[in-house]
């Protein structure tokens, strides 16, 4: 019987069994098919074999009514199938079905193991570079870097922008060259990833906590071999007009599980450049200080904006003490709100990615732009840039 190709099976073929399959169906028989392959013909019974078996525990399985393909990461648990009879034609057709499916662990573990791939993927260490030459011990320049939700997906149509992993990319990449070559030649910088730097924590595009479906671009590890790329040219845009960097990651709401992944992975990456330093602390919580000045990061989800004040003061007695300039820096919201308490300012930061579907249905409508804040080491925040998308578009 001549061989059938179903194109349904691609998606579980391998390039050389779909090779085998397409010259099965175009020559007739696997005799013809491994002449003209120069293969042995039972190549091609275990190839049918192997791709039919993957796909029907998949859920794909025609010939049995299997037309329903489960998600990546699960397996077909079973199918229950009703049928009706028409009693005048005598027609039988499919009334209704029920797909059952399970965790596939052994794909979970492949898809994972691809994950970890991607993070190793092309990092090699960093070699030590040479610092600028003239700089100013007074001033540190901070390049807070608001939520950007590399992975997240928007369509202009629906939300009036465009984004997906080569834009979020290439936006970061230019405000950052922009906002360097703006700051002064400051001998301290510190690079503040204020969390949900990644849209979604796993091979589902769900938010981690709640399981909410997100508009995703892509695939995961594609996702994470962006991110790495993206904070690495960061760095190394923020190496070029400052001796020495601080990097740090927030802990997002999005980005639970990554965000751990990515402070390790940026550790190792510097491990040998000692311009670098990459804070590792998997709390929600982070300070730093700079002659009287204190600042806390924090991505924004959990506290109260007026809690936080007094959270700084207990994790930092000492520095809260010494210190005359205190701030609190957070993300989350997406929109400019900036409080005074006694003795600190808590500002929440804008972001430079657009509104994914949800938040432009539900009406919000915050500006968009990524901050630079310069720092004096006895006068607090002396000065700040502020760079916005159109101001790329309106170049390109």
């Amino acid at each position: 019987m001549p061989f059938h190709l179903d194109e349904g099976l691609r998606p579980f073929a391998t390039e050389a069994q779909w090779r085998h399959l397409t010259a099965l169906a175009e020559h007739g028989t696997e005799r013809a098919a491994a002449a003209a392959l120069g293969i042995h013909k039972r190549m091609f019974w275990t190839t049918k074999s192997a791709v039919m078996a993957k796909a029907a525990r998949q859920g794909w399985s025609p010939k049995h009514d299997h037309t329903h393909v489960v998600p990546e990461g699960y397996m077909l648990k079973g199918v229950s199938t009703y049928y009706r009879t028409d009693k005048d034609t005598g027609v039988t057709t499919i009334g209704g079905q029920w797909v059952k499916t399970k965790e596939d662990q052994a794909r979970q573990w492949e898809l994972f193991k691809e994950a970890a791939a991607a993070f190793a993927d092309e990092i090699p260490r960093i070699k030590p570079t040479k610092g600028p030459l003239h700089t100013s011990d007074d001033l540190m320049a901070c390049y807070p870097i608001g939520d950007h939700h590399i992975g997240m997906l928007s369509w202009d149509q629906e939300t009036g922008d465009n984004y997906d992993l080569s834009i979020s990319e290439t936006l970061l990449m230019n405000a950052m060259a922009h906002l360097v070559s703006i700051a002064p030649n400051s001998s301290r910088a510190t690079v503040a990833v204020m969390g949900d730097f990644m849209h979604y924590d796993s091979f589902k595009p769900l938010t981690p906590t709640h399981g909410n479906l997100l508009d995703a671009d892509s695939r995961f590890p594609k996702m994470v071999r962006v991110a790495i790329r993206a904070l690495r040219t960061t760095v190394a845009e923020a190496l070029k007009r400052h001796r020495e960097v601080r990097v740090i990651v927030e802990i997002g709401n999005h980005d639970l599980s990554s965000s751990i992944f990515l402070m390790e992975c940026l550790s190792a990456l510097y491990e040998n450049e000692p311009r670098v330093t990459v804070d590792t602390s998997p709390r929600h919580f982070h300070y730093f200080d700079f002659g009287k000045c204190l600042v806390m990061t924090h991505h924004g989800h959990g506290p109260k904006m007026q809690d936080l004040p007094l959270i700084m003061a207990t994790d930092r007695p000492e520095e809260w003490g010494r210190t005359s300039y205190r701030y609190i820096w957070t993300g989350h919201v997406h929109h400019d709100q900036v409080k005074d308490f006694a003795g600190v300012k808590v500002e929440s930061l804008r972001v430079l990615a657009p509104l994914d579907a949800h938040a432009h249905q539900s009406g919000y409508r915050p500006m968009r732009d990524m901050k630079a804040i310069i720092l004096h080491r006895e006068f607090g925040e002396v000065a700040r840039h502020t760079v916005n998308p159109s101001m790329f578009e309106r170049a390109a």
